[in-house]
């Protein structure tokens, strides 16, 4: 009987190997497919730009190239006017970059292999936001392949200025760490951090923006940007005999580090960076293995004066970022008292079912 359960047991578990196996054949066939249908669009994208002006169709060249690629190719659906035009565009962008193959040149090289990575209606989108921005649209293609965005959180990011704020917030790390890490740690700041999906009072205070940043923990994480995972809130560490609680503790999967935040709401002011910098040290001293890279600190503030905080960076052996944050949805605070308690919504709902 054992030995008939074992067999069974074998063959459940081959089964489901069989299974796996054939989904992922699926996932790399739908890759190589859509690879090779990007290359197809580059191609022609760039046929289209070189014999646009040499074919006498005038305002009728979009719509004589579709009507007459249907006709041979009745049951591809990807010939259309409009499509025709994107892949023109989608040659044109990216051969306005220097380390791109331009128009007419080989397009099988390094530096254009994420192009052909994600799906074409991400491209769309992105030559519709980036047309004319080329350096812009690769760093969106880029964002898409790490953060493995859909369409729509795409959509959402190209509506913002993320492209313009990544990279700028006031830091040392150029000083503090070998040059590599100094580039990927540099890559993940921005200045400044916008926050606009929270609801606050305009008088509101620490705990209140803290909470709210909790409470939209996974609207802030994509703030913050790739690769950060939530350790804890108020994270509780001992230095010497005081007990600590750092605002916000994360762990950077690609930079293999433990990031410390801290909230401020008010203008910065150098003695933070000399709390920042002892949480830094704290968590390299109890927290980090010999497989983790330095801990990085990153201090989010009301506003800063860009000179007081790089003096105060340069002063830090740690390091150490600094970044101003916006809150552009602030419920007036004479409106606050006219809101209803969640007590008395829940008053209503329950009078409105009784009756």
């Amino acid at each position: 009987m054992d030995k008939l359960v074992e067999v069974d047991a074998q063959y459940r578990e081959w089964i489901s190997e069989v299974s796996k196996r054939f989904h992922q054949s699926q996932i790399k066939a739908a890759v190589k497919v859509n690879d090779e249908m990007l290359r197809f669009y580059w191609q022609l994208g760039k046929e289209l730009h070189d014999r646009k002006d040499k074919f006498s169709y005038g305002q009728s060249f979009y719509k004589t190239i579709s009507r007459d690629l249907r006709r041979e190719l009745p049951d591809v659906k990807s010939f259309s006017e409009t499509n025709l035009r994107y892949m023109q565009k989608f040659a044109e962008l990216y051969s306005e970059v220097s380390n791109l193959p331009q128009l007419g040149e080989d397009f099988r090289s390094e530096e254009i292999e994420p192009l052909f990575a994600i799906p074409w209606g991400h491209h769309k989108i992105i030559i519709d936001k980036c047309n004319g921005n080329p350096k812009k649209a690769l760093f969106f293609v880029d964002q898409v392949i790490q953060n493995n965005w859909s369409r729509a959180v795409l959509l959402n990011f190209l509506d913002t200025d993320l492209y313009e704020r990544q990279g700028k917030a006031i830091t040392n790390f150029n000083l503090t760490l070998p040059a590599m890490q100094s580039d990927l740690a540099q890559e993940i700041t921005k200045d400044p951090y916008k926050f606009d999906f929270i609801t606050l009072t305009q008088s509101y205070n620490e705990k209140e923006l803290k909470d709210a940043l909790m409470d939209n923990i996974q609207k802030f994480l994509l703030e913050l940007g790739n690769g950060f995972a939530f350790v804890g809130r108020e994270y509780r560490i001992e230095i010497g005999s005081t007990e600590n609680f750092i605002d916000m503790l994360f762990y950077h999967i690609h930079l293999h580090c433990y990031v410390v935040v801290e909230v401020k709401v008010t203008e910065f002011e150098s003695s933070y960076a000399g709390q920042l910098g002892t949480y830094v040290v704290a968590v390299n001293h109890q927290l980090k293995t010999e497989k983790d890279e330095p801990t990085l600190g990153l201090l989010v503030c009301k506003s800063k004066d860009d000179i007081k905080a790089q003096y105060a960076l340069e002063a830090s052996s740690q390091p150490l970022g600094v970044s101003a944050y916006e809150l552009s949805k602030l419920i007036p605070e004479n409106f606050k008292g006219s809101l209803p308690s969640i007590d008395e919504i829940e008053s209503e709902l329950r009078k409105d079912t009784e009756g």
